[in-house]
């Protein structure tokens, strides 16, 4: 079998009842799979209702967005794929992936934890010995994950993703309807943190987070690393 990734991204495109814009954040999807796709290493993209992917225009400004995101966003396969086309969630076997990846973006905090189908296809990858991983807000597709004895994934485990501190510098605290960051130590996480929007990836088991949207690279090169072991 083919090595293959599968990419999950929001649907959301603004605040809750907040008109203001969110979504994808552009260089969380596009750094981890240029790094991967490097290796060899196939990507499908997912997202909750399919389709159509927003994304965040405060992602597609310097510093947040290189030259290299715009190239990646430009491509024919991404746009086509990811940002036009993303697959439903009744499209996926999660049997043909070897891990997991869950993007950010304000949008996440309101139509990952919740769905059902990408929580039961998440499960099943790392059931089958793959790999669950996140970055930045996208940590709270893991939230509600559970073993085989009812236990969080993450309860216990040393995991991070977009800190208290973060969304207070970064200006949204007062629009997110919860803290990543507390919500997953109310799971048992073992909630861990470096300075603010500096590079940070954490890997504990078949777990592996990224902090914030610098994180993507990090994220991605554990899971390589941990997949040529």
């Amino acid at each position: 079998m083919d090595k293959k990734i599968l990419v999950v991204m929001t649907n959301t495109d603004h605040y809750g009842d907040d008109s203001e814009k969110t979504g994808l954040w552009l260089a969380e999807a596009t750094e981890f799979v240029d790094k991967v796709k490097r290796n060899g290493i196939k990507v499908n993209y997912v997202s909750p209702k399919g389709g159509k992917i927003p994304l965040d225009p405060r992602s597609m400004k310097k510093p947040y967005a290189s030259k290299k995101d715009y190239q990646i966003l430009n491509s024919l396969d991404f746009k086509r794929r990811a940002i036009n086309n993303s697959l439903k969630p009744s499209d996926i076997n999660p049997d043909d992936y070897i891990a997991i990846y869950y993007t950010g973006g304000h949008g996440v905090l309101w139509d990952f934890p919740k769905n059902l189908e990408l929580k039961e296809i998440a499960e099943k990858i790392y059931h089958n010995g793959g790999y669950v991983c996140s970055v930045c807000h996208g940590l709270v597709g893991l939230l509600n994950l559970k073993d085989y004895n009812d236990k969080y994934l993450i309860d216990g485990r040393n995991i991070t993703g977009f800190t208290d501190e973060e969304e207070k510098l970064g200006g949204k605290g007062d629009k997110v309807p919860y803290s990543s960051e507390q919500e997953a130590k109310y799971r048992g996480a073992n909630f861990v943190k470096t300075l603010p929007y500096t590079p940070n990836a954490i890997k504990c088991g078949r777990i592996i987070t990224g902090q914030n949207p610098f994180s993507g690279k990090a994220v991605a090169r554990e899971l390589l690393k941990a997949l040529d072991k």
